[in-house]
């Protein structure tokens, strides 16, 4: 399907790939790696026509329909739904036909349409737009807003469902996961899968490359490389092959001989048995994949905090929110040094929130919180990377920060983060996104905090980039509350998991794979997330006002049957419209029967949801 035949390809002066040939064949679903920089992305505009190779063959069918996401949304009046729905070419050209044919009265035209229409599968195509949204976050209600309504971060995720919405040969996704929460970036990974065609996908997220991908394709040092397995098996085929040359061990062992003195230093203290016996898990896992890492650019450390008091802080009977609005409510925690933690939950449930309530950023609106004075938080937060003045240089971002060091200090300090030579002297203004935010890391591990708060520390950040931060968080003797959609990062660091959903942050007796079931089985994406988190937390105590919480509990017991029966109700629309022969022009009335049964099902079955969660937070209310 796709070949490079001793391709050269260059943009401006710099060559990115030199002499290199591949062949990718229908229905291979591929990950395209590689470091920031070595070609990926220009890969992608070659396969779209953007570019051409410079020297060499680069065979692209012309027949080939390619459906790749576009970087811009304008802010366009179309409802979310229909503006997913123009992903389909045909579909939307169809309607329009039989819009006309059906002025015209031509009965002829009119059969034809419905039998492409048919054939397309265009009957169900709006239920297919919404089951797209839905996994990628937008609830019913936001499916039918305005597309200038949303933030620049979700209108990328209506472009991603509108490129998924299209009927092609071959899609391109480069980092489709950067602009997703935890929740729909599962979804997408089980989603992807099921896509017939051949796929292309850029990510520097191992998990979601290894669920995804059949065969992988590395960029490196101008070549290209295609194995045959996921990111898992590539890392180990390639690490082995390092494993070969004497210097790959150097750098290793030293990591391994860094990791080891923090696990000899406290596996004899009772208090740090967990932090040790985590660290040993890291090493294990560290001493698979540092090979494949040997000549990475990246190595720092987050410098030993100056103090690591117990507790750092503790909240009692704390809530959260903004104004009079309560996000959090019966918020009862303690950090410890040491601590690994991190954050699940749908999206809008109060994770941003949380943090920026631990973070100080935010007043608690009710209850108490303790901070030790020798607490010092470095956070991370979400958007970090627009806190960077975009005129000023690395160096002098860290010269703000500690006047009294010396120039030499700072630089070798940017260099374990590869800012090396005049690159410290630049504005960061035209920096790309990644070394924005390698930047913003650099700056908040430069402070000696106690309690780390990273809020999607890895969007922009390459995989060796990710490999490093995870071998720096390893050693740190802080604590960690980390939130992110990189499933590997969140296994890989933290010991232990809390839910933020249904207003309440909770210690969650579960894995990210329990996590994702919970997903699959309550019908996947953020908007069922909530309701496994509700039955995941302990059994709370017996209400005090029992009179008070008699009718509540009898309305959710009604709204509960009703909400059993419209699901039947919806079940059986479904079942009738995957019927084939209902979308023959002779059924075509009862076609629309059952498809106005079908929304009608699904509106009273949001309504029902709505009113159901309104008398739950009533009746948690009195419990508390």
């Amino acid at each position: 399907m796709i070949s490079l035949s001793n391709a050269t390809l260059r943009r401006g002066a710099r060559t990115l790939l030199d002499a290199v040939s591949f062949t990718i064949h229908p229905g291979w679903r591929v990950g395209v790696v590689g470091r920031n920089g070595t070609g990926k992305s220009s890969l992608f505009a070659l396969i779209l026509g953007h570019l051409s190779v410079d020297s060499g063959e680069a065979g692209v069918p012309k027949s080939l329909a390619i459906s790749s996401v576009a970087q811009e949304t304008p802010a366009l009046p179309d409802s979310a739904i229909e503006f997913v729905l123009d992903g389909d070419v045909e579909l939307r050209r169809l309607e329009r036909d039989l819009v006309v044919a059906e002025e015209k009265h031509d009965v002829g035209r009119i059969a034809r349409i419905h039998e492409r229409l048919a054939d397309i599968d265009g009957y169900a195509a709006r239920s297919r737009a919404g089951t797209l949204l839905h996994g990628l976050g937008f609830s019913a209600q936001e499916q039918l807003q305005a597309v200038a309504d949303f933030s620049g971060g979700w209108r990328m995720r209506l472009n991603l469902a509108r490129a998924l919405m299209c009927r092609s040969d071959l899609l391109l996704l480069d980092e489709p996961t950067n602009h997703l929460d935890l929740d729909a970036a599962i979804w997408l990974e089980e989603f992807l899968p099921t896509y017939p065609g051949t796929l292309l996908l850029i990510s520097h997220d191992r998990d979601f490359l290894d669920c995804v991908c059949t065969h992988t394709l590395h960029l490196e040092n101008l070549k290209t490389t295609l194995y045959t397995g996921n990111y898992s098996t590539f890392e180990r085929t390639r690490a082995e092959r390092l494993a070969l040359q004497a210097a790959s061990f150097v750098k290793q062992q030293r990591q391994v001989a860094h990791l080891q003195s923090f696990i000899n230093r406290f596996k004899t203290h009772a208090s740090k048995a967990r932090q040790a016996q985590s660290r040993i898990k890291q090493l294990e896992k560290m001493q698979l994949v540092a090979p494949a890492h040997f000549d990475s650019e990246f190595s720092f450390e987050f410098r030993e905090p100056e103090r690591t008091p117990t507790p750092l802080l503790r909240f009692d009977e704390v809530k959260a929110g903004y104004g009079e609005r309560v996000i959090l409510s019966n918020l009862k925690l303690s950090l410890q040094p040491g601590d690994r933690i991190g954050l699940l939950g749908p999206n809008g449930a109060g994770k941003s929130t949380f943090m920026q309530t631990l973070a100080g950023k935010i007043e608690p609106l009710a209850g108490t919180i303790m901070r030790d004075p020798y607490l010092k938080i470095g956070y991370f937060a979400q958007h970090q990377v627009d806190q960077l003045d975009l005129k000023a240089s690395p160096i002098l971002h860290l010269q703000r920060l500690d006047k009294g060091a010396s120039e030499q200090s700072l630089r070798d300090y940017l260099g374990s983060f590869n800012f090396r030579g005049d690159r410290v002297y630049e504005a960061v203004g035209p920096f790309s996104g990644g070394e924005k935010a390698r930047l913003a890391l650099a700056l908040v591990a430069y402070q000696k905090p106690n309690l780390l708060l990273l809020d999607e520390p890895t969007n922009h950040l390459d995989l060796d980039m990710r490999h490093a931060l995870e071998t720096a968080l390893a050693t740190f003797t802080g604590a960690v509350v980390l939130v992110s959609h990189d499933r590997h990062m969140v296994s890989s660091v933290c010991d232990d998991l809390w839910l933020v959903a249904e207003g309440r942050c909770k210690v969650y007796d579960g894995d990210l794979d329990d996590y994702a079931r919970w997903l699959t089985t309550r019908g996947g994406g953020a908007n069922t997330a909530g309701t496994a988190a509700a039955e995941a937390a302990p059994a709370r105590r017996e209400p005090a006002n029992r009179a008070q919480e008699k009718p509540l509990k009898d309305a959710l017991r009604k709204l509960e049957a009703r909400m059993d029966k419209l699901r039947a109700a919806l079940a059986a629309a479904d079942a009738a419209l995957a019927d084939e022969g209902l979308y023959a022009p002779a059924r075509k009335a009862e076609l629309h029967q059952q498809m106005q049964a079908q929304r009608k099902a699904k509106k009273q079955l949001d309504e029902a949801e709505e009113e159901w969660l309104g008398l739950s937070e009533q009746l948690e209310a009195l419990q508390q």
